[in-house]
């Protein structure tokens, strides 16, 4: 290994004591580590620095990069009721950022262009899910397809990854998106509110209990009953600092995916389910200010051992999103 010498100046060299004797040895130094950081938190769009988890990129071929990651050991929401696994959603938030990533840097889709999830879809292996001693570095095989364009503005584009924990597959996942400038969103949008303008919402009960939807703190919390078995209110708390990291005028997909998990452990109830996988499809954007029921009923799957649970949101008797979550009871 070559070894780079750097010379000390020579304004430096002599001493006041002896003007012709050196200083001292020249340092030398090995080659410069790699320093790690996170991607800029604009890139992913949140407001949070520490609610980025991707770390860099490297192209492959013309369609396909690794991207890599890292989750840290404990998260303030991303987290198992027994704390000793990551959060499969966090799988899901994972790949959501390395579709926008990847979008604003190869694409050239501009910071201030607004994104449409029309699908988002995560399969997990639980055991490679494991906390360690240290925070988990994850590689993401991220295969990134644009779609033919409608406009210049306008890109449709999918994501298929494959997310490994060193040589283990850890998660798959699959988004589909499109994205268009500020002027057509606003369009689109026209008389929506933000979250600052929003109303409050102010539930006629008190949400349900953390337990009885697989979560710890009564702040997480996004559901309140419902007078139908099977159906409860979407109640979010607009002030949540990771399900509203940053303003928005809808109620992003992360809080829908978030309420359908919570939906499958109140209809579970007792017993505790960390949904492995989901399919997520988003029909419209789901308002702020429009009343939402969340509806949850069992469904038959191929694995007899494993809890499949078809969610719905609706807002005006129309759909904004379909979930089917799969995962195994919990057992203590």
């Amino acid at each position: 290994m070559t070894l780079l010498a750097f010379r000390t100046p020579a304004s430096a060299v002599a001493t006041a004591e002896d003007p012709g004797a050196a200083a001292g040895p020249a340092l030398a130094v090995g080659p410069v580590p790699r320093l790690t950081s996170t991607v800029p938190k604009e890139y992913v769009h949140r407001a949070c620095h520490a609610e980025v988890f991707l770390t860099g990129s490297e192209q492959l071929n013309e369609t396909t990069f690794a991207v890599s990651a890292q989750w840290p050991r404990a998260h303030t929401f991303f987290s198992t009721p027994d704390g000793t696994r990551h959060d499969p959603i966090q799988a899901a938030e994972t790949i959501r950022q390395a579709g926008l990533y990847l979008a604003h840097t190869r694409f050239g889709v501009p910071l201030d262009h607004k994104f449409m999830m029309w699908n988002l879809d995560y399969t997990t292996r639980p055991r490679h899910l494991l906390i360690g001693a240290a925070p988990t570095d994850l590689t993401i095989e991220a295969k990134l397809v644009a779609e033919p364009r409608r406009t210049r503005t306008t890109v449709d584009f999918t994501l298929s990854t494959v997310v490994r924990r060193g040589p283990h597959l850890a998660a798959t996942g699959y988004a589909r998106f499109t994205t268009v400038p500020t002027s057509t969103y606003q369009r689109l949008r026209k008389g929506r509110h933000g979250i600052d303008q929003a109303p409050s919402a102010s539930p006629a009960t008190e949400p349900l209990p953390p337990a009885r939807v697989g979560r710890l703190r009564a702040c997480d919390v996004v559901l309140t009953p419902a007078d139908e078995p099977g159906s409860w209110h979407l109640t979010p708390d607009l002030r949540h600092p990771i399900l509203f990291d940053h303003a928005n005028d809808h109620i992003p997909g992360m809080v829908l995916l978030e309420a359908a998990r919570q939906a499958t452990n109140a209809l579970t109830s007792p017993v505790t389910v960390t949904p492995g996988s989901a399919a997520t499809t988003f029909h419209r954007y789901a308002e702020l200010d429009a009343h939402t029921t969340i509806t949850a009923r069992h469904t038959p799957g191929e694995d007899p051992d494993a809890l499949v649970t078809t969610v719905t949101g609706h807002q005006h008797g129309e759909p904004i999103f379909t979930t089917v979550l799969t995962g195994h009871p919990d057992h203590r």
